[in-house]
């Protein structure tokens, strides 16, 4: 994937001046005007006064918030596309348009990306991002774990959480998992099973891995069904909960207690494309065994790099996922197929029956282009590069007197080539200086040369920052030391 060619972003601030937002929020139309100002007025007036107020989130390679991608050109001109042509995608009419057919071939693409069988993931849908496709599996989760014990076809999509798990004697629901995404509790409180239901079972030392013979003793409970989730790449940290032994273990505990197992790795899916090498080891181990769940979630938006919003979401259960998520009794949204229809064109299920929405945009064409235009070794390359520039900020900030890379090592024998090998696109810290802290994010975004999150971390401040650009190159790592330098100085 080609890089030389980006803008001069050194010229181009990744966020816009203060006085570029004032000015762009006071041309904003105070109403709605009675008579239309006409389309060539109110381009002029996007492009004049209200662009200059939005950040470059996408173009600039050094915004580094939010793990937020760009957009590849691949992916750009196919969303255009999208806008010209608007189309229907939720309903599979293979005489009428292929667009479910691209979906079909994208989602494809995508799972042979991952290393993951098309086939045998056969509920496979375009969601808006990560969190949706946390409420399909939480929602595909809730209604197997229930079946599972004794519900038998009265699902919870049909009778309700309530009667479902009154037949099936089920008490209450779990979600069993480590350092959770903030998404997961909203998942969890949208398909009725409570904020409260997520549990975090992590290792003292290690919050990020799953602490097994407690996970046990949880799916052990009487009347209590459990959803496993497993955080793939954890959102501060970037560390992987599992490892290939973890996962098969996860597996044989789920397979034994009626558990569902789901993956949450809105950014860590991607690493299923990393080469088999030495210097990829802990990052080949945090996915290795993801074939093993029975859902994944994961966001295009992130690291495939293509608009907002796009996220992916993979299962095993076709059946499953129809049962909860069909729309019952809407004659009009029945595949229009002929005699002449293709058999292979009537085995693509209707998007609207694997999802959430009955309406969204064509989300799949950016991803089927860019895909495409760059393949596996365009993908595996961009990667690597985002990775070295995390390293190479990790090395910079371990050498350094005035910072402290985070998460602190559990034991000094912990050296920092084995540090260095954790990181995979997120790099965490904070100032020695405590009271550096308090101001540290606002200082180095008001360079407007790079962007970065304010978190938490073991309740003190830290910083983060999140490399998923297709842009990102060798030229980075110097703006970033420059910056970071110029903080503290």
């Amino acid at each position: 994937m080609d890089t030389s060619l980006r803008p001069n972003d050194a010229e181009i601030p990744v966020l816009p001046f203060k006085d570029a937002i004032r000015t762009a929020r006071s041309k904003l139309l105070p109403s709605l005007p009675e008579t239309g100002l006409g389309a060539d007025h109110v381009e002029a007036h996007l492009r004049n006064d209200v662009a200059p107020g939005l950040n470059r989130s996408s173009q600039s390679p050094n915004y580094y918030g939010f793990v937020t991608g760009g957009v590849t050109p691949a992916a750009a001109f196919a969303d255009n596309i999208v806008t010209e042509t608007d189309q229907n995608v939720q309903v599979h009419l293979p005489d009428e348009t292929i667009s479910t057919d691209v979906e079909d071939r994208a989602l494809r693409m995508v799972c042979e990306l991952l290393e993951l069988s098309p086939n045998e993931w056969s509920h496979k849908t375009f969601t808006t991002g990560a969190t949706a496709s946390n409420v399909l599996g939480l929602a595909c989760g809730r209604d197997y774990v229930l079946q599972t014990a004794g519900a038998g076809p009265l699902s919870v999509a049909e009778y309700g959480l309530l009667e479902a798990s009154r037949l099936a004697g089920i008490l209450r629901m779990q979600v069993l998992t480590t350092v959770p995404h903030s998404s997961l509790r909203k998942a969890a409180s949208i398909v009725g099973l409570g904020r409260a239901s997520v549990v975090d079972v992590g290792l003292p030392d290690q919050p990020h891995r799953f602490d097994i013979p407690r996970l046990e003793a949880h799916l052990k409970e009487w009347g209590i069904g459990s959803i496993v989730v497993v955080s793939c790449a954890e959102v501060n940290t970037g560390l992987f909960a599992t490892n290939g032994s973890d996962m098969r273990a996860l597996r044989e505990l789920c397979n034994t207690h009626g558990a569902w197992l789901h993956v949450d790795a809105a950014f860590g899916l991607l690493a299923r494309a990393l080469p088999q090498t030495e210097e990829y080891a802990t990052l080949n181990a945090g996915v290795a065994g993801l074939e093993l769940a029975d859902s994944i979630a994961g966001d295009a938006h992130k690291l495939l790099n293509v608009p907002y919003d796009c996220g992916i979401f993979l299962s095993k259960h076709l059946e499953l996922g129809t049962s909860v998520f069909g729309n019952p009794n809407a004659a009009y949204l029945n595949t229009a197929s002929s005699e002449n229809t293709a058999s292979t064109d009537r085995t693509i299920p209707s998007p609207l029956n694997l999802g959430i929405e009955n309406s969204r945009r064509f989300r799949a064409l950016p991803v089927y282009a860019t895909l495409a235009a760059y393949g596996r070794e365009g993908y595996r390359e961009m990667l690597e590069r985002q990775i070295k520039l995390a390293r190479g900020i990790a090395a910079y900030l371990l050498q350094s007197k005035e910072y402290q890379l985070l998460p602190q090592p559990s034991s000094p024998e912990v050296r920092d080539v084995r540090r260095l090998q954790d990181i995979y696109i997120i790099v965490l810290f904070r100032a020695i200086d405590e009271q550096r802290n308090e101001n540290l994010v606002p200082r180095l975004n008001a360079t407007r040369r790079l962007y970065v999150s304010a978190t938490q971390w073991e309740g003190a401040p830290a910083v983060r920052f999140a490399i998923a650009n297709w842009q990102v190159n060798g030229r980075d790592l110097d703006l970033v030391k420059e910056v970071l330098s110029g903080a503290v100085s």
